[in-house]
């Protein structure tokens, strides 16, 4: 196996797990919601246009999920310090509970599933973590390859 296939493995792996968590968890939240809290967990504040690009969904409809974030509490809209005519989205305290409670959450669901792993392999999942966390951490910009 290549270090190429072996990273595709990890993305589809990462996907179901995600998607089996979410669905043994049976929250009837969009995952766009889930995504956009993380990526204000992760970022901070920023404008509808951004988190369109980084979640790879469309500005009207980040414009709308937006909205029904704000009516739930869960975010708000403040003028952006950089261009008074702009708005962003700012993470509120419920919001930031409700993601810290989701991950609880979608870990809870998944932990029947791992039960029977060794102290070894939960290191190695672990320090697998770790490494994918430092490589990709908030950073979405494609990396230049080397010429």
């Amino acid at each position: 196996m290549t270090n190429a296939q072996d990273i595709g493995d990890i993305i589809v792996a990462a996907h179901a797990l995600t998607r089996v968590a979410a669905l043994e968890t049976r929250n009837e939240a969009p995952a766009a919601q889930w995504r956009t809290l993380g990526l204000l967990v992760d970022r901070g504040p920023l404008r509808i246009g951004d988190l369109a690009r980084l979640s790879r969904v469309t500005q009207p409809g980040v414009t709308r999920l937006i909205g029904a974030m704000v009516e739930q509490g869960l975010v708000a809209r403040e003028a952006d310090p950089d261009d008074t005519r702009a708005v962003r989205v700012a993470l509120t305290e419920d919001g930031r509970r409700a993601h810290f409670a989701w991950r609880e959450q979608l870990a809870e669901a998944l932990l029947p599933r791992f039960a029977d792993l060794s102290d070894a392999d939960w290191e190695s999942l672990r320090s697998a973590a770790r490494l994918l966390t430092a490589r990709i951490g908030t950073d979405t910009q494609p990396k230049e390859k080397d010429q």
